[in-house]
């Protein structure tokens, strides 16, 4: 029978919250995402139980559907950070050669740009939707995941079950999807969990710079925006988004790192 340790178990119940307060925020938000309902800064009571906002919006019901469109993005940012780079990664540790050294240069130089710098000026440009913001994040983050992949995939490629497909002239999707990918889960799995906490933390920098999540829309980072003038009043609605956001990343980061030492020891045992 299968243990989770606590750490881990603690990671699943508060992400397992997050996602269903995300998937279900219509029916669980009080109140619609910009519907005014009470005065500025209202402190938490029965009515609103963590108080309104800058403009007298109901304050969790905002939390609500934030984590929804936070929780969104940077789960299918993620998805085709993997899918690209990892692909990408792949591709490029089995080809070799100049096909390799090309694709290797090209994402040497993209990373060579800060993501922030290249997302603020490519945001700048283009329309600021949601859409925008997961192809942005997905295509810049993807360059990450291609340089882990490539590694762990040299050193599968050189393995005897990959001269043995080789030989019996199987293609490279084959070697990429039947031989490599297998092999090379466990650091990506744990990788996938890392990446999702920075594309939260990436999306709510781009909400709070103004160049994110636009209004009415909500996010968490951006209610933080909304809300930031309050705390030299001592209120405390900026705070929450952020306890949401930290309390997400670590939740995560305890589940990635279970994962890990538990595809690592099945890994080993294997052996």
């Amino acid at each position: 029978m299968m243990r989770i340790p606590p750490a881990a178990l603690l990671g699943l119940l508060f992400t397992s919250v997050f996602f269903f307060c995300a998937i279900f925020a219509p029916w669980i938000a009080p109140y619609g995402m910009a519907e005014v309902v009470g005065d500025v800064w209202e402190p938490s009571s029965s009515e609103f139980l963590l108080g309104t906002d800058s403009i007298g919006r109901d304050l969790l019901s905002r939390m609500i559907y934030g984590g929804r469109t936070t929780i969104f993005i940077a789960t299918a940012a993620t998805i085709l950070s993997f899918v690209t780079g990892a692909t990408l990664g792949f591709f490029a540790a089995v080809s070799g050669g100049w096909v390799d050294q090309a694709l290797s240069r090209f994402i040497d130089l993209i990373m060579s740009i800060p993501s922030l710098i290249f997302a603020l000026v490519v945001l700048s440009v283009l329309p600021t939707t949601i859409w925008t913001l997961i192809i942005l994040m997905g295509l810049l983050d993807s360059t990450r995941v291609f340089r882990l992949a490539r590694a762990v995939a040299v050193d599968i490629t050189v393995m005897d079950y990959v001269e043995a497909a080789r030989l019996r002239g199987e293609k490279i999707a084959w070697i990429i999807f039947r031989e490599t990918l297998p092999n090379a889960l466990s650091p990506l799995v744990a990788e996938m969990g890392l990446r999702f906490i920075f594309m939260v933390l990436f999306v709510s920098t781009l909400s709070f710079l103004g160049l994110g999540v636009q209004p009415p829309q909500a996010d968490w980072g951006g209610i933080v925006k909304e809300n930031k003038e309050g705390i030299n009043y001592g209120i405390q609605a900026a705070l929450y988004p952020a306890y949401a956001i930290a309390t997400l990343c670590i939740s995560i980061n305890l589940i990635a790192d279970w994962v890990l030492s538990r595809t690592t020891s099945l890994k080993g045992g294997r052996g």
